[in-house]
């Protein structure tokens, strides 16, 4: 599972107690699990090891460059949307030939920064991005390498926001559509049309949603065949959900089991994009309690960490579990856990039990490591916070807490304001 544990009645991560690091950095603060990072990266590869995948971790879960570094290391490729991810990719040591380049908005500049960094291939959303890669490769006298973005057409069965694979969503490519791709693939001169990708949605907790968009897919790749089109790679994409709260998500053995007889009969290389399975449940958000505060209807437990630092429970109402770093006090009370900011929205839990806690302790938001600081945000001009990685022992700063300065770094006023 994690490396978060309470020991002797303190709450450690790895081998360091994590109100140590809340009292040596400050809080809010981001602690990372190392080998819990690493762990999950590695018990995908073991499960698939029969087909040997290309494991391509999704930045936008988590884009710290060491955290990046640390999984490219262990042989990771990296799914990226942006043009910035893909600063990252390779400044994380990344090979380009093991990049694969999602959205459904690339522009111009990004694509052309892909292209001339020789990615493995972009992953196309629409027909005119097709035909806007094939212009911009041709004018760079290169061959652009590209997979299909399938739109299968199924319920993931999870929240709205995080669906992708339903023909109401902005994703992907029907069927239909994608055959007439494929079929006029002679026209597009400067592009090489190297596989097929799916992406279903995210936090999927059940097999059948992807065996239902796999079969799908792989019928489709059957048809194909028998019109002389063939292809070099499929791409199941990622969304394997994690326990955040009662879930009961399928480890990576029984998702290997459910989808692997479907992945060799393409006898396609597989790639992967997963992304909170490898990084949720190896980091915590670590936060102080400012004041406890009772009213006619509510016990509010306000802490220094705040939506900004992490949006999904204001976005979602995604639920995280909460922890005291110091396991004593069996007393437990029913509180709202909220910050700082000036939005009704600024909450990590509500009517929540949770053992009673004052003005100074510590909690921990657990499930944090994807989707948390990569969502964050200055919003009520409040500083970033710092990211800590934990190795054994050893502790190590991936990311310094934000100044002041930080804050207006880029601002400029006009000259016309500068005198009183």
């Amino acid at each position: 599972m994690h490396e978060f544990k309470y020991k002797n009645n303190q709450f450690y991560c790895e081998s360091v107690r994590v109100q140590k690091l809340a009292e040596r950095f400050g809080t809010p603060l981001y602690v990372y699990s190392y080998h819990t990072l690493i762990s999950h990266f590695l018990k995908l590869g073991q499960a698939f090891k029969k087909i040997n995948p290309l494991i391509c971790y999704s930045v936008k879960a988590n884009s710290n460059l060491a955290l990046l570094r640390a999984l490219v290391k262990k042989g990771a490729g990296l799914d990226i949307v942006s043009g910035g991810e893909l600063f990252r990719a390779l400044k994380a040591g990344c090979s380009p030939k093991k990049i694969v380049y999602a959205s459904v908005g690339k522009t111009e500049k990004e694509i052309e920064y892909a292209i001339r960094k020789g990615i493995l291939f972009f992953n196309v959303e629409s027909l005119p991005e097709l035909e806007s890669i094939n212009g911009i490769a041709r004018r760079l006298h290169k061959t652009a390498n590209v997979a299909i973005r399938i739109n299968p057409d199924v319920e993931p069965k999870t929240h709205k926001y995080i669906t992708t694979g339903k023909l109401t969503n902005k994703f992907g490519i029907d069927l239909r559509s994608a055959r007439q791709i494929l079929l006029m693939r002679g026209a597009f001169t400067n592009i090489r049309i190297a596989g097929l990708h799916i992406h279903i949605g995210s936090q999927i907790t059940e097999s059948s949603p992807y065996v239902e968009a796999i079969r799908k897919v792989v019928a489709f790749i059957g048809n194909l065949k028998k019109e002389r089109l063939f292809l070099e790679y499929l791409n199941i994409g990622g969304g394997l959900g994690i326990i955040y709260d009662k879930e009961t998500p399928q480890t990576a053995k029984r998702f290997a089991r459910k989808v692997l007889p479907l992945l060799e009969k393409t006898k396609l290389k597989i790639i992967m994009e997963p992304g909170r399975f490898i990084a949720g449940n190896s980091g915590i958000l670590a936060t102080k309690v400012l004041y406890v505060k009772n009213t006619s209807k509510k016990k509010f437990v306000i802490v220094d960490a705040a939506m900004n630092d992490l949006i999904r429970p204001a976005l979602y109402g995604a639920y995280h579990n909460i922890l005291t770093l110091e396991a004593e006090n069996k007393v437990k009370d029913k509180v709202d856990i909220v910050g700082p900011i000036c939005e009704s929205g600024d909450f990590f839990a509500k009517d929540r039990l949770l053992p009673r806690v004052k003005e100074g302790d510590y909690i921990a938001v657990m499930g944090a490591g994807a989707y948390g600081f990569s969502m964050s945000s200055n919003y009520n001009s409040r500083r970033r916070v710092a990211e800590v990685m934990v190795v054994k022992d050893k502790v190590f700063v991936i990311r310094k807490r934000e100044s002041c300065e930080d804050l207006i770094r880029n601002e400029l006023v006009p000259s016309f304001l500068s005198g009183r």
